[in-house]
């Protein structure tokens, strides 16, 4: 008894049909054998999947992202990558201002001082 029902459907393969039986009383024209009804009907063999050398794959993708001039990262998380990298060391200069004052809170005097020592006025 074959248990291929639902399985082998959901992999993509068709049931095959089989040939209708001769009637009890009569013979058939030619008798088939189980073997070459199945050998004949198994698909074709597809070609193995193309190995490349280690490293080739990697040097096909250099040349490809150095031919392109797409971005290659989404625009909305880099810019928010760059806000937060402007902003922590933005801080950190304000925080250095708050030691030298010799008090351990951040005023936005330190803040102020900061944007204008670095040169950053119209940000």
């Amino acid at each position: 008894m074959r248990h291929d029902t639902s399985a082998s459907r959901r992999k993509g393969k068709t049931p095959q049909r089989r040939p209708p039986l001769p009637a009890p009383g009569t013979s058939g024209s030619t008798p088939r054998s189980p073997r070459r009804s199945r050998v004949s009907r198994q698909p074709p063999v597809s070609p193995k999947k193309r190995r490349f050398r280690p490293g080739t794959k990697a040097l096909m993708e250099i040349r490809k992202y150095q031919k392109s001039t797409d971005l290659l990262l989404r625009k909305g998380p880099f810019s928010r990558l760059a806000a937060e990298a402007f902003l922590v060391m933005l801080f950190s200069d304000a925080n250095l201002c708050a030691i030298h004052a010799k008090r351990v809170t951040v005023f936005p005097r330190d803040i102020q001082l900061a944007r204008r020592i670095r040169g950053v006025d119209n940000l």
